[in-house]
């Protein structure tokens, strides 16, 4: 198939470049994202029923009427609900003052003159200030859309407004204000951009600020909401969305772009593949772009060489430690309402390297406290902390590729994690209590899954450089590629939009901006169903032929698949549509002749709980698939698989093509003697088979935990460290658990599924 253009990224820039370009200009558009769900940072993650939005926990400007919600209503075909945030959606806490931003700019400035008096006349023209800042960025964005002529007229235009924009945050508010409490205060939302007051420019602080003056929204069903609603715009206008789809090269002939090397993850061997087109979009970052992906020497370096100098000068920007929280209870029973809540041990927002130094030992200088839960309407309840600092506090790891980062790697986070929840506390009182399941990312994972140096999330740093310089946006020194997303727009969701929304103009040349604004003012675009469209490679349209309960909360399902599925390899999963623009990860437990089994639990009680509880013989839907690789290593070595619930569903597969099983063990937990999935489905099984009852006392089981058993097992079977293979799948409670407690006992050999 051939595209006009090809799309490097699915996060919101790249999805927002390729809708517009798909509804507005019918162009066929092929989006490559590396990793296996589409979003970039718009990503939601689960864990046993629970979701967490990686990278969207609020959104402003999308009251009714707005240009956001306008783009957001054109891109998702009117299927995108907001939910309105309270009205304090933002809370600054630190010694001695507790304050509350109001969604009524009028009313967060009488608070913050009634809590500061006698800054007064500072307070007031500071919020003019931030508004003619915000009109001056906004020209420059716009100069990004429009043609170059027109461009050229509005910068002439923004030089006479540019000082105190392209100033840094700090040097505004020492000039304007006295009160250090009130500048701490003021400064509090720099998490928001990544840079504390010292390195950012004024002119991104301001555009933030300006941002949320009326309050904040979240997407209704989680951030994923927006990836899959405009994944589906895209295939609606013939194009397609694919993931697992690792950039290596962006292809260059005769000065221009014209295609990319790929190497494709999907199925059971990687793939080195080429699509062409006479246009590439990047929304991968800028640096991503010139240094990764382009030759840095030659034509295309010479190019080039002024766009990497000055990536070089604006450096790496600040990533985070993010600990994701389940709960065991709804939160507003401590008084949460489901505003974020910052906290901070003191004033100072300078001096990076010490406040990520007293993180590594436990004791963070500031947390960001979020309840995506409340703002989405999903249950289970969870909650999101967030610590800023540098990446290099982790570089010792990076060698180490993620999950084999041995002990101590588990222990630091551990240790980081207690100590953000500490802080939160003191905030939050009672929020330890709900706590029932805790897991920790780094700037490592941040760069693992999206790809940002050194996970640098926000992109290109928004220092005064960037602002006086303008060394960024759409266009390139490149004939056939243009950049989206931040490095294009501005930080966060809304500024990677802008960034889509001009790398979309650039393409379409003189009359693009036209054309996209006619079109996103004059829509009426109606959503069309799954089954009504061709479907993309590696989509299939899928009906249910039968369906078994084996418990009272797990099916083995089977579904007729409408196509040849190849390359799949036992341990990858399938993504079934749930309906409602919803999609849930399953492990494959068999494929044959057009047959897919699945095993799935309805413990949750979610959306793809009812999906599978209310559908019939005959229903319809699409499948995604073959996704993921949790497979067997092949190294000839013991092995020993350990499953809970329907996490022994990809073991299956495993089993049904593994040489020397019967020299292998299976360590298999459930709770009550009628949930063992090992004694319900027929398949072959280990040589061993050691059943854990958490609930229950039976004959010829183990009674107790998973991890509890491990030590019998490891002795009973002699399984030795160094020539052993562990396969581990279930609860995410058991599988980090088990994973530190395998790592203790000097297992390196760990396998589980790459969520």
């Amino acid at each position: 198939m051939t595209y006009d253009v090809i799309v490097i990224g699915s996060g919101i820039g790249g999805l927002t470049t390729a809708g517009l370009l798909a509804r507005a200009a019918g162009k066929r558009v092929l989006v490559l994202e590396r990793h296996t769900e589409p979003g970039g940072l718009t990503h939601t993650f689960r864990r046993d029923g629970a979701s967490w939005d990686v990278g969207v926990h609020y959104i402003g400007h999308l009251g009714p009427g707005s240009q956001g919600r306008a783009y957001f209503d054109y891109l998702s075909g009117g299927e995108l609900e907001w939910n309105r945030m309270p009205d304090a959606y933002d809370r600054f806490v630190y010694p001695g003052v507790d304050l509350c931003v109001s969604s009524d700019p009028d009313r967060y400035e009488r608070d913050l003159v009634a809590a500061f008096p006698q800054e007064a006349r500072a307070i007031h023209r500071y919020f003019q200030d931030v508004q003619r800042v915000t009109r001056w960025v906004t020209l420059g964005f716009v100069q990004g859309m429009v043609p170059r002529p027109a461009a050229s007229l509005l910068r002439a235009a923004q030089r006479l407004g540019g000082r105190r924009a392209t100033g840094t945050t700090k040097a505004y508010l020492d000039a304007h204000f006295r009160s250090p409490e009130l500048k701490a205060v003021l400064a509090s939302q720099w998490g928001d951009y990544g840079l504390p007051p010292s390195q950012s420019a004024f002119a991104v602080h301001a555009l933030i600020v300006s941002h949320y003056l009326e309050g904040a929204w979240f997407p209704r069903g989680g951030s994923v909401r927006i990836a899959r609603t405009f994944e589906k715009g895209v295939e609606q206008a013939g194009g397609a969305v694919r993931v697992a789809q690792e950039v290596t090269e962006i292809l260059t002939e005769n000065g221009a772009a014209v295609g990319v090397q790929v190497m494709d993850h999907r199925g059971a061997q990687v793939n080195e593949r080429v699509y062409r087109a006479p246009v590439i979009v990047s929304a991968i970052g800028a640096s991503n772009t010139f240094n990764r992906l382009l030759p840095t020497s030659g034509k295309i370096g010479r190019r080039t060489e002024s766009a990497r100098r000055t990536l070089g000068h604006l450096g790496t920007g600040t990533s985070a430690v993010s600990v994701f929280l389940r709960l065991r209870d709804d939160p507003r029973g401590i008084g949460i309402d489901g505003g974020n809540i910052w906290v901070n041990r003191d004033l100072d927002h300078e001096g990076a390297q010490r406040s990520s130094d007293s993180l590594l030992e436990g004791h963070p200088h500031n947390v960001f406290v979020s309840f995506p839960s409340l703002n989405s309407g999903e249950t289970p309840h969870t909650a999101e902390l967030t610590s800023f600092c540098e990446a290099k506090a982790f570089r010792q790891w990076a060698k180490h590729p993620r999950g084999h980062r041995g002990p101590a790697y588990s222990a630091l986070k551990e240790r980081i994690a207690c100590g953000m929840l500490e802080l939160a506390e003191s905030a939050v009182p009672g929020l330890t209590e709900l706590v029932d399941y805790m897991e920790t990312s780094t700037p490592l994972t941040y760069e693992h899954y999206t790809a940002h140096p050194a996970g640098a999330f926000y992109g290109s740093p928004a220092t005064p450089l960037r602002f006086r310089s303008r060394p960024l946006g759409p266009r390139t020194a490149v004939s056939g590629l243009f950049l989206s997303g931040q490095d294009a727009g501005s930080a966060g969701i809304m500024g990677a939009m802008t960034g889509g929304v001009a790398a979309a103009c650039q393409v379409l040349g003189p009359r693009g901006y036209s054309t996209i604004t006619s079109a996103v003012r004059e829509s009426s675009a109606t959503p069309v169903p799954h089954g009504a469209r061709t479907l993309p490679e590696g989509k299939y349209h899928a009906v249910l032929v039968s369906k078994r309960r084996l418990t009272p909360s797990v099916w083995d399902v089977t579904l007729h698949v409408d196509g040849d599925i190849d390359h799949w390899a036992p341990g990858q999963f399938a993504r079934l549509h749930v309906g409602d623009n919803a999609w849930r990860d399953y492990s494959i437990a068999g494929l044959h002749d057009h047959q897919l089994r699945l095993l799935i639990s309805t413990r949750t009680g979610g959306r793809g709980s009812q999906f599978i509880e209310q559908a019939d013989t005959g229903t319809r839907t699409v499948v995604e698939t073959p996704l993921g690789g949790f497979g067997l290593a092949g190294s000839g070595r013991r092995r020993l698989f350990i499953a809970t619930g329907t996490g022994i569903a990809p073991m299956l597969a495993m089993f049904a093509q593994a040489p020397g099983l019967e020299h292998d063990t299976l360590l298999f937990g459930c709770r009550h003697r009628d949930e063992d999935l090992t004694s319900l489905i027929e398949s072959p099984m280990p040589g061993r088979v050691v059943r854990c009852l958490s609930r229950e006392e039976a004959p010829n089981t183990f009674h107790g935990r998973v991890t509890d058993a491990l030590p019998e097992v490891i002795d009973g079977s002699d399984l030795d460290p160094d020539r052993t293979d562990v396969y581990l799948c279930g609860s995410a409670a058991m599988v980090s658990d088990t994973h530190r407690f395998l790592e203790r006992a000097g297992y390196e050999s760990i396998h589980t599924e790459p969520y």
